[in-house]
């Protein structure tokens, strides 16, 4: 069974970083695609960064380009959420997600079959 297991969430000032981490186990991790989604309160589930199971390529919503960075260790099978200059607009349920439905075929609006439980952060202003 595929466990996705997150870290690195907690509390930071505005203009702060942390960095998430997950780590999946239970198959091939390199046959998976993965990303990031978040859940701030009140609000959907939206996709914050993905790459691809290659990762030759990463994909980031508007709202974290040039802060956040996405990265993944096929080796340790880990994949990172590097985030600078934190915002209190990026408090929110942090998910490490992960995608092996559609092999090379897969984007990211086709979305992931895979979850973890979530990791909280909250940026104070």
């Amino acid at each position: 069974q595929v466990q996705l297991v997150e870290s690195g969430g907690g509390l930071v000032q505005a203009g702060g970083s942390l960095r998430l981490s997950c780590v999946v186990s239970g198959r091939t991790f390199g046959s998976y695609h993965m990303g990031w989604f978040r859940q701030a309160p009140g609000k959907e589930r939206v996709l914050v960064a993905a790459i691809r199971r290659s990762g030759g390529s990463t994909y980031y919503a508007d709202s974290v380009k040039g802060r956040f960075t996405i990265s993944r260790d096929n080796a340790k099978n880990t994949v990172l959420l590097q985030m600078n200059s934190l915002k209190p607009e990026d408090t929110a349920v942090y998910y490490c997600t992960a995608d092996d439905r559609y092999g090379s075929n897969w984007l990211p609006e086709y979305g992931m079959n895979l979850w973890g439980k979530g990791t909280l952060v909250t940026v104070s202003s």
